[in-house]
């Protein structure tokens, strides 16, 4: 543990991948979880195509992207100070200077730099929880990035479909009990929508989805089987185990 010299709290230094990456973030308060990692693994992402990683933070799915696909150019907003200085931070120390970008931002007012329409993909891990159905946090740090604050998920929705480009995919994982609403706010502006369940075990409701479908395209939903995180020793899968220790992608 660690104080990092740009910020006022404690540091650690944690491996992702299997230590193929090394993450920066706080001590205390939210710590990045596998969530990022399968949101990045998601990504149909070839080449130098662009990629707008929306809510960044202290760029966990940005790096775990970059890692698999080298050529690919990503840009990061996020709101928090704090964050970007650590995002910053784990740029330069897994040698992605160039690779990855973060800039700071409120998607009510983003940058003028975040032209609209232009990104190949975009991928959001919006906070889970509504104002009015989350415990106040003893960490403004924790609180900031579990709940919606002033930004709301169909805010959310709204800008990745303005920063996508016609036919781009949009990508959001987040809780399972709110598909209904991240699909209303993509009803008629996308298609091809692909719901990805990830299961905790055998026998258990999933709690995450991914959700993936692109940019004015008319294709239909589809429910995919989803993938098992746990066998029933609570040990992950070998599926899982090679998207979080080796990076690899997911296949929809």
């Amino acid at each position: 543990m660690q104080t990092n010299p740009n910020n006022s709290f404690e540091t650690t230094d944690d491996a992702l991948l299997g230590g193929r990456l090394t993450l920066r973030q706080p001590a205390q308060g939210y710590r990045v979880a596998i969530d990022p990692i399968f949101l990045a693994a998601s990504i149909p992402v070839q080449g130098e195509e662009t990629v707008l990683d929306i809510g960044t933070g202290v760029g966990a799915a940005a790096l775990c992207l970059a890692n698999r696909v080298p050529q690919a150019k990503i840009v990061g907003l996020e709101i928090q100070w704090p964050n970007i200085r650590l995002a910053s931070d784990n740029i330069l120390m897994n040698n992605m200077r160039g690779r990855i970008e973060v800039l700071w931002g409120d998607l009510l007012q983003p940058p003028p730099r975040l032209a609209a329409g232009t990104f190949a993909h975009v991928m959001a891990n919006p906070p889970y929880l509504e104002d009015h159905k989350a415990n106040i946090s003893a960490t403004p740090h924790k609180q900031a990035s579990h709940t919606e604050g002033h930004v709301s998920l169909e805010q959310w929705a709204r800008f990745a479909l303005l920063m996508a480009r016609p036919k781009g995919t949009i990508t959001f994982i987040h809780r399972a009990d709110r598909i209904h609403e991240i699909l209303s706010y993509f009803h008629g502006k996308m298609g091809d929508i692909v719901i990805f369940p990830l299961w905790p075990g055998p026998g258990k409701p999933a709690k995450r989805v991914i959700v993936r479908g692109r940019k004015s395209t008319h294709g239909t939903t589809t429910l995919s089987q989803g993938l098992m995180l746990h066998l029933p020793d609570g040990r992950y899968t070998d599926a899982a185990e090679n998207i979080l220790r080796n990076g690899v992608g997911l296949t929809f």
